[in-house]
Formats: C-alpha cells, sequence, structure tokens
C-alpha cells in the first residue's frame, strides 16, 4: 500500500498536539502496536517543538510544514520549517544541548528523535530554514504485507 498526506500550520505552540494526533490518525491505517504509535507523535511533537521555539523562535507569522508518506510497512516523515536555520547541526543533535536554556529546554530532542526512529535525515541553511527526514519499519505491519 502506498498512500501519502500533507499538512501546513502556523507556527503556534498550541498546533503541536494537532499535528501530533493527525499524522497519528494518519499513520493507524498500517495498525501500529501502541510503542510505536507513541514513538511517532512524540517524534512529530519533538519536530514540531523546535521547528516553532528554534526555528520561528515563537513567531507566529510562521509555517510548519509536514508531509507522510506510507509505503508497505514503512512510514517516512518530514517536518519542515522556514525558518532561522541551524548553525551546527552536529551541535545541535548532541543530548543536552540547546540554544533556549532560560526556556528550560532539556536539549534531547534530535536525540529522541534518533531512538524513536530508524534514519533520521537533517538539513539546515541560515536564514532559509530546517527539514528533518524521519523513517521508521513497523513491525507489525511487515507482518500483514505478507
Amino acid at each position: 500500500m502506498k498512500n501519502e498526506m500533507q499538512l501546513q500550520f502556523t507556527a503556534l505552540s498550541q498546533n503541536e498536539s494537532f499535528a501530533r494526533v493527525t499524522v497519528a490518525a494518519f499513520v493507524a491505517q498500517l495498525d501500529p502496536n501502541m510503542d510505536e504509535l507513541t514513538e511517532i507523535k512524540t517524534v512529530v511533537s519533538e519536530a514540531v517543538t523546535n521547528a516553532i521555539i528554534h526555528g520561528y523562535n515563537n513567531d507566529p507569522s510562521g509555517t510548519v510544514f509536514i508531509s507522510v508518506k506510507i509505503e508497505d510497512s514503512f512510514i517516512e516523515l518530514e517536518i519542515k520549517d522556514e525558518g532561522s536555520g541551524i548553525l551546527d547541526i552536529e551541535e545541535a543533535r548532541q543530548p543536552l544541548f540547546t540554544t533556549k536554556p532560560e526556556l528550560e529546554r532539556s536539549g534531547m530532542g534530535f536525540t529522541i528523535m534518533e531512538n524513536f526512529m530508524d534514519e533520521i535525515d537533517v538539513h539546515s541553511e541560515l536564514g532559509i530554514g530546517t527539514t528533518i527526514r524521519l523513517r521508521k519499519h513497523l513491525a507489525k505491519s511487515q507482518m500483514l504485507c505478507n
């Protein structure tokens, strides 16, 4: 089975839960187990929150873009912003690194994404924005496809 969806919304923190639930509802057609669904929702939350807080600096004039592709037992997520970009991607991916310590940010967003997904690719350009591509294989879906 191949299916995809696209979503865009204003960079407001209230929309993080909307994004998480919408992606989960779309992915539910593959009948993921609860752990897989929780991991996907958490990853979406982390990426969207990063876009809003770090990419747009909580400026609601920005837009967050999400695309989800399903093919067989694989899910591909892309979360994109057109915000400030990341100065040093490798540094940003280090556990506990944050550029917003005053907001009590834990600096674990990329670490969580890396642990919950099979693949993660981060592309960012200063002043252009950041695109995070994530891929996950769902175990139960593999059994359904055979």
